[in-house]
């Protein structure tokens, strides 16, 4: 479970720039950075990542890490946006853009859209009822949650969706074939394509948290670099 932890407003911003903690976390101007070393205690290595810029039109980072140990997720080191919950049936827009690139692919690790919906508008927002992922690349041998049950025709790219249970979380995950570097789309037509088709409740269900960012499994060092992402909920 990628667990969140609230931690104090950084005061310095020079401090504030790197986060090398297990849950550093820095926020401004609508949006977060959260290094989230939420599963490390199932691998050796290390992980900092670092705010290049942030504003309300959007914000820079990149992460550093390396992992060894069993196949699992390490970390989501990720870009988050602070908005309003709301139903997901009365959500009109979640546009998004993400520029971004990592220097080694040699590794097992995904570059990953994260965003939890639950019935209680009061949930924690480290889980929810479901989990929608957008897997932009997917590098080594790893998989999503549960099984392929069909691909999806969304924007330029051709989907994979698998989808299986996280515990009492369902877990559907989009995953494109080739990486895509630069994306652009409104996240609304992802869900809809659930709602549509799957039967996601998106009349019961509440919008908690909108996240981008990698999960690493296992790798040498190796650097993510999001040169842009911004993200809104309307």
């Amino acid at each position: 479970m990628k667990t969140i932890h609230i931690l104090p407003l950084l005061a310095a911003a020079a401090t504030a720039q790197e986060l090398c903690d297990q849950y550093g976390y820095y926020s401004s101007d609508g949006y977060t950075v959260n290094n989230n070393m939420w599963g490390m205690d199932a691998g050796t290595g290390s992980q900092c990542t670092y705010i290049d810029s942030i504003s309300s039109d959007g914000l820079a980072w990149h992460t550093t890490w390396n992992w060894s140990g069993d196949m699992s997720v390490k970390s989501y080191p990720n870009s988050g946006l602070e908005f309003d919950k709301r139903l997901v049936s009365n959500i009109s827009s979640i546009p998004t853009t993400a520029e971004w690139s990592y220097d080694n692919t040699d590794i097992n690790a995904d570059v990953a859209y994260d965003l939890f919906t639950a019935a209680d508008i009061n949930h924690e927002t480290s889980s929810g009822d479901y989990e929608l992922m957008i897997w932009l690349a997917r590098y080594g041998v790893i998989q999503p949650i549960g099984s392929q049950v069909g691909t999806a025709d969304i924007g330029d790219t051709t989907w994979e969706l698998w989808n299986g249970m996280n515990g009492d979380m369902n877990v559907y995950s989009f995953v494109a074939s080739d990486p895509v570097t630069s994306f652009s789309a409104d996240i609304k037509d992802f869900r809809a394509h659930l709602t549509g088709n799957y039967a996601y409740p998106a009349d019961s269900q509440y919008l908690i948290t909108l996240q981008f960012g990698t999960e690493p499994f296992t790798g040498d060092e190796s650097t993510l670099t999001v040169s842009q992402w911004s993200a809104s909920v309307a």
